[in-house]
């Protein structure tokens, strides 16, 4: 799903030919995630995977923060992993596995307040959705990413505008020494849905080169 079809042509576009169906959806929204499921039920075959990976932050302090502000968050962030995952769980059937794309600032101090509060969240629902839903055989994992780089992101636009101070955060900050990348990410979310990751229920993988400090 994506909110504009611009962004969802294009990557329904980089998948070829293969057979893609694609919903225009604010899943922040109760009628964005009904949106989805109903998609999902109309394609057929039910859901086998599901990957919750919407967010954003807001203001970058408490004092700038305000009810309207923690509000979208909230829904960004949690609500909408919330209830994607409920509308799309009667669609799923045993073997069937949920991903939510946490931060690592869910697992520890750090970024905007808002989005800190709404990503442990996230983190916390993680585990009650894994230990509720293993008896329905559907496994519910979450994934904590550091800094990833990619067009259009928060990061690019950082560096754009500040190419110096950036690097000195990534040489403070990353003991890899560079941003993360959608495909390195990408490649843990896909394990983690995979058979192979059978064991792994209510897992929160941080995936960040090192970055967090949390055990």
């Amino acid at each position: 799903p994506a909110r504009r079809d611009t962004r969802r042509d294009a990557a329904a576009a980089a998948f070829g030919d293969a057979n893609i169906t694609s919903v225009v959806a604010d899943v922040s929204t109760p009628e964005g995630a009904a949106a989805v499921a109903k998609t999902a039920a109309a394609w057929g075959g039910g859901v086998h995977v599901l990957v919750n990976n919407v967010g954003g932050s807001g203001a970058r302090t408490f004092n700038e923060m305000d009810d309207p502000d923690l509000q979208q968050a909230l829904d960004r962030n949690l609500w909408s992993a919330m209830r994607t995952s409920k509308a799309c769980l009667p669609l799923m059937t045993a073997g069937a596995a949920i991903v939510n794309i946490a931060s690592i600032w869910g697992r520890e101090s750090g970024g905007a307040p808002g989005y800190n509060a709404a990503k442990a969240a996230l983190v916390s629902l993680t585990k009650s959705m894994a230990r509720d839903l293993i008896s329905q055989g559907v496994r519910v994992c979450c994934v904590a990413p550091g800094s990833i780089l990619f067009p259009g992101g928060g990061w690019e636009r950082r560096q754009a505008a500040d190419p110096k101070g950036i690097a000195a955060f990534v040489a403070r900050d990353i003991p890899t020494g560079r941003f993360g990348t959608p495909e390195e990410l990408a490649n843990v979310v896909t394990f983690l849905a995979s058979p192979r990751a059978s064991w792994v229920v209510g897992a929160c993988l941080p995936v960040d080169g090192g970055q967090s400090k949390a055990f």
